[in-house]
């Protein structure tokens, strides 16, 4: 059966990269290609090609190529691979200089692939050049006081990109300069001396001046690099509008990823909350806690995509199809959500992970997709199942428990930690564990292999190893 997938996998990989080189109709093959990548039955097709061993360590970070045929990954193990993802085997392993876990990696354009920016814990922005003969050479071009997040790429350049951090920082990079320009510090609104810590960041594809942040607190935040004054306090640089749904205002939330449609609408995931699709004119304006109530109740609301838990890591969010057709994510149980954009049906849950999908990223000009987290392969994904795919049978048992932890952490969070409850406190993580369990549905509720495979919660071998490190701090894109 494993063949037989395999075998499917790589036809239909192939049949893409054919359209891809060929007109249909008098359209262009990159036109072409993106027309059929829409299509809904692909979407319901998705099945997983393959995974990629190689690393000794959780994969924090994957990404393709601009030219999508290779992917890039970097790990707990603090090494970076380039694979051949459609032949599942690496091209190069290097080690990335870092002294703590990549979280983050990508291959700046128009190089010839051969530079590769890096951030990790360790606080460090790095670069590796990649040589003839696979030699590697990597040098620290930036750092941060805490650890570093998320890198963003000016799209088109192969020069620019920003980095974030813990320490709230932001600091934008050219790699013609010897040194990075801190832009700011990013602070919270009701409290000046209070730093964000910062998650992720992302650049407008329309007009790269505008980019946004989002960390610690509730709020999306954009600022206009036109706007930034440099030689001025901190005070001076605030957004030019923040975003952030009504009911979060206040609220004891952080946003682990953002992400632009290219109709400039953002994306944003919440920890241990939902997914909203925020429309240009759902801002708040610059400085959210002066907004006035009258405004706020005539504001329109965001849409909202849920289903899956976002609590045990750090992540991110994509969009999907040629028109950004469809929303995904990853989840605490384990799988891949795929919502249809418009309406925000969910579509697809697809079984990704042992424990935590954490990164899921879309090929650029095809319909397949990357995605990784606890374990320590990449799975690939393309559009290869025999059949259309629903929703797994025990799908609102997965719905059910991924609802009931975030009630049972929530009300976890409000309890006052007294000196007699400090045993209970050090216990919570085991607690956590135990709830899973106690929440998967037993074996004749799941799927057949023809249906999909899919669990919740961790196994008994997997909780004893996550009990020993926290996975906020191996896995964060």
């Amino acid at each position: 059966m494993a063949v037989a997938s395999e075998a499917s996998g790589r036809r239909a990989a192939s049949c893409f990269f054919e359209v891809g080189r060929r007109e249909i109709v008098g359209s262009t093959p990159r036109a072409s290609s993106r027309l059929i990548s829409g299509s809904e039955g692909l979407v319901m097709r998705l099945h997983q090609y393959g995974k990629l061993r190689g690393h000794d360590g959780c994969v924090n970070t994957v990404s393709f190529n601009p030219a999508g045929d290779l992917l890039v990954s970097g790990s707990d193990d603090m090494d970076i691979i380039l694979w051949d993802w459609f032949a599942k085997t690496k091209k190069l392993i290097y080690p990335s200089g870092h002294q703590e876990n990549v979280f983050h990696a990508r291959v700046m354009p128009f190089t010839d692939d051969n530079n590769i920016i890096t951030a990790a814990a360790d606080g460090q922005v790095r670069v590796g050049q990649l040589k003839d003969g696979g030699e590697v050479t990597t040098k620290q071009i930036g750092a941060h006081d805490d650890r570093v997040h998320k890198l963003a790429i000016e799209p088109g350049s192969p020069y620019i990109f920003y980095s974030c951090g813990e320490d709230g920082l932001v600091q934008h990079f050219d790699l013609r300069n010897d040194s990075p320009t801190k832009l700011f510090t990013c602070y919270s609104f009701s409290n000046s001396r209070h730093r964000v810590g910062l998650n992720t960041i992302a650049i407008d594809p329309w007009n790269p001046n505008y980019f946004s942040i989002g960390g610690s607190d509730e709020y999306v935040r954009v600022y206009d690099m036109r706007k930034i004054q440099l030689d001025a306090s901190s005070d001076m640089n605030k957004p030019v509008d923040t975003f952030c749904p009504k009911h979060l205002m206040g609220g004891k939330v952080h946003i682990t990823g953002i992400v632009y449609s290219y109709a400039r609408e953002v994306l944003v995931s919440y920890n241990d909350e939902h997914v909203y699709l925020f429309q240009n004119n759902m801002g708040l304006g610059p400085n959210p806690e002066s907004a006035q109530v009258e405004f706020l109740d005539k504001l329109e609301q965001p849409q909202v995509y849920s289903g899956h838990r976002n609590f045990r890591t750090v992540k991110g969010v994509i969009f999907f199809g040629p028109n950004d057709e469809y929303v995904l994510s990853g989840s605490d149980c384990g799988n891949v959500f795929v919502w249809r954009k418009k309406g925000s049906e969910l579509m697809r849950i697809m079984h990704g992970d042992k424990g935590v999908v954490n990164c899921i990223e879309p090929h650029p000009n095809f319909p397949f997709i990357a995605t990784s987290g606890i374990d320590k392969t990449v799975k690939i994904w393309t559009p290869a199942a025999n059949k259309l795919m629903s929703l797994p049978k025990n799908a609102k048992q997965i719905i059910a428990s991924n609802e009931r932890g975030r009630e049972i952490d929530a009300s976890q969070s409000e309890l006052t930690l007294s000196s007699d409850l400090i045993m209970h406190v050090l216990r919570l993580p085991r607690r956590q564990s135990e709830l899973y369990t106690e929440h998967e549905p037993s074996a004749e509720n799941f799927a057949s292999d023809d249906d999909e495979s899919f669990f919740i919660g961790f196994d008994g071998a997997n909780r004893n190893e996550r009990s020993n490190s926290d996975p906020r701090e191996c896995i964060v894109t």
